[in-house]
Order: structure tokens, then sequence, then C-alpha cells
């Protein structure tokens, strides 16, 4: 049996020794460092949120051009456009790419689930947003949607602003950061079809048929831009990042169209 030596002071408690003392402080510092490769491979086995797989191959410089974009197998894929040399890969577990957008600095892919996704275009150096489009994933699975033709659209020549266009919706997103900035829902009885749109100036035109025949074919053609609907006397929010310079609103390309009525 050990013994522990104690030290006397007067008529005061008994306490322990210096040394007993110092092992108990010493003993959490021990604790904490057994415990640290154990902290960090946890960290590292964590599951990628929506099932991403970024893989980089090649670094790159800030001076070196932007990549080309393609699907290939089930992952997007960016490569230098002069080698053809790969710089990164991008997938998402038991997902495939149906339809890819290329933008300033920006690589946006639809998948097979409705998920939208934006990837560094550059370097692939992160998926900076993901946003997922309601009652899509089975319409997407269908003859109907063409394959994706159509649903991810620019609606500005930088790309500022994207637009994802189901049956159902209109829906306009900052590709900065992906932020929801307006909706526009079809018609009662009338559907969108992203396959069948035109640009006409700064106006992306947009076919929404209706089961009624009816319906002039002028409330089955809508027209919109990155601030919204086009129509007469508009006051739309700005699409601008928080704390940024206001745009002017545009009227340009209410002047390149007719307005719906």
């Amino acid at each position: 049996m050990s013994v522990v030596p104690l030290e006397v002071s007067g008529s005061g408690p008994v306490r322990p020794a210096p040394a007993r003392r110092g092992s108990r402080l010493a003993l959490p510092v021990i604790l904490g460092l057994l415990a640290l490769p154990l902290i960090t491979a946890a960290h590292h086995s964590r599951p990628a949120p929506y099932g991403d797989h970024l893989t980089v191959h090649a670094r790159v410089d800030g001076g070196a051009p932007a990549p080309e974009l393609r699907t290939r197998g089930r992952a997007v894929q960016a490569y230098d456009p002069v080698t053809g040399r790969p710089r990164w890969t991008y997938g998402r577990e038991g997902e495939h790419p149906l339809a890819l957008l290329p933008l300033p600095g920006h690589a946006v892919a639809l998948w097979s689930d409705g998920m939208v996704t934006d990837t560094a275009r550059a370097d692939g150096s992160a998926v900076r947003w993901h946003r997922a489009i309601p009652d899509s994933a089975s319409w997407l699975r269908s003859p109907a949607a063409r394959g994706a033709a159509g649903v991810l659209q620019p609606l500005d020549p930088r790309g500022r602003m994207l637009a994802v266009i189901t049956p159902r919706r209109i829906a306009a997103y900052r590709s900065a950061d992906g932020d929801l900035r307006w909706v526009l829902p079809a018609h009662a009885g009338c559907a969108f079809e992203p396959a069948r749109s035109a640009r006409r100036g700064q106006a992306l035109m947009v076919a929404q048929p209706c089961g009624d025949a009816a319906t002039p074919w002028t409330s089955q053609l809508i027209a919109v831009d990155d601030l919204g609907r086009i129509v007469p006397r508009r006051t739309p929010l700005g699409n601008e990042l928080p704390g940024g310079a206001s745009d002017d609103v545009r009227t340009r390309a209410e002047k390149a169209v007719a307005p719906p009525r």
C-alpha cells in the first residue's frame, strides 16, 4: 500500500503535500493532450454536408484563365482551357448533375434531387451555397423536364442573378450568396416550360401555356429580368448585396418587350 506524504501547519487541517497537488493539476492537462488526436479524427471523419465530394487537382494562381466546365459521369468537372487538365471535380453522394451553367466566377449546377449548387469556378476551393428547389425532383426525372433544358438561366449579362424555372414557379437567386430575391408563381391552370424560353434584349421570355384554349397567347408568355416580372410602372426591390452600392432602377428591359397583360 502506498503512503501519501502529508504536511501539517499548526493546528489547521491536514493537506496533501505539494507533490500531490501538482499531480492533480497536471492530470487534466494530460487528459486533454490524449483527447486531442481523437477530437481531430472525429472532425475529419464527419460526413460532408449534402453529400458533397470536392476534389482539387491543381492549384492555380490569380492570373489563370477561367476553367471550362463539363459533366463527367456523376460529377461536375472544371478543366484548363489550354492544357485540358482537370482543375477540380465536384460530386454529390447518390446524385448526378442534370444541368450546368457557367457564370463569371461561379459554376452553377442542378442535381437530380432538385438541389442547385454554386462552386467557386476558378479554383474549386469551396461549394459556396446549396438551394433546394421545392417539388422539383419528381418532375426532373420525368420526360416532361426534357433533361432540365432551360431550367438554369442567367438574368443579367454579368451573371449576378440566376433564375431557376420549374413548371410551378420562377425563382431568382443572387449568385454571390444564393439569397432568394423573388418568386413568380405560374397562373392558376398554367405551367412554365423552361425549355421554351428565349431572350429579347435584356429580357428573358418564358412560355406559360394554359389548359384553357380561350386564354390569349399574350397571357401564355411572360417576360422577366433580374428585377422580376416586367410590367409597367413597377417598383422592384434591389438585388445588391447588403451594404453595397445600390443600382438604379432599370427600364431597359421594359422598353425591349411589349409588357404582357
